[in-house]
């Protein structure tokens, strides 16, 4: 099995965190475990952990507003991926931390167990959320398959591209138009879908698992 070299836990329960780092020590027990019960002691262990595999963030760590932290950290620290952690399990909640970059989602009612396997697929690079939330989105998944439906191809072919992470002028340059026109498109893909910009399109979408069509030139 993997073994992550370092892994930050920022929670401000003393509890909970020494029980979450004893069952993980067990099951990663080559990893260096640091500890951060505010949002400083999280910077200072950040800003001198730069090489760390990754973060398992409480949302109401002392000193968070909101998804502010985590915005932060994916926006300062972009190599090493977010896991949140927190009680509120609700599907708003995380699909919000989603939309704002997490690699993944874990109620603190998660299961030791289940926890484990989650930092294991994410340390692989895969995402992780819970089993509730993801029999959520397939509930979501004919209706946005026909919304999906609905976009010119040419719509499609700039989703495609959202997806693949492209800049609204790396898509203009490929296909030979104005930022604005790809901007115009955005606009309306976004209406389509029901979505508010680039990051919730691309999360409605996975679950279909659509692809690059084939097109002619």
């Amino acid at each position: 099995m993997f073994q992550p070299e370092k892994i930050i836990v920022a929670d401000d329960h003393p509890l909970f965190r020494q029980a979450l780092l004893a069952a993980l020590n067990v099951k990663f027990n080559k990893t260096q475990w640091l500890e951060a019960q505010t949002i400083e002691q999280l910077e200072q262990q950040l800003s001198s952990n730069t090489d760390s595999d990754l973060v398992l963030l409480d949302l109401n760590i002392p000193g968070a507003h909101g998804f502010n932290t985590l915005i932060h950290v994916r926006n300062h620290f972009p190599q090493i991926p977010v896991v949140m952690i927190s009680a509120h399990e609700d599907n708003d909640t995380i699909r919000k931390a989603m939309e704002y970059g997490a690699a993944g989602f874990v109620p603190k009612s998660t299961p030791v167990e289940m926890i484990i396997y989650a930092i294991q697929q994410i340390l692989m690079g895969e995402v992780w959320l819970p089993e509730s939330f993801e029999k959520a989105c397939k509930g979501d998944e004919t209706n946005i398959a026909e919304r999906v439906a609905s976009l010119t191809q040419q719509q499609y072919r700039i989703l495609m591209m959202f997806a693949q992470g492209l800049l609204n002028k790396q898509i203009a340059y490929d296909l030979n138009v104005s930022e604005a026109t790809i901007k115009a498109h955005a606009t309306a893909i976004f209406r389509k879908l029901n979505v508010r910009n680039r990051t919730q399109a691309v999360i409605a979408i996975a679950p279909l698992n659509v692809s690059e069509p084939t097109l002619n030139h």
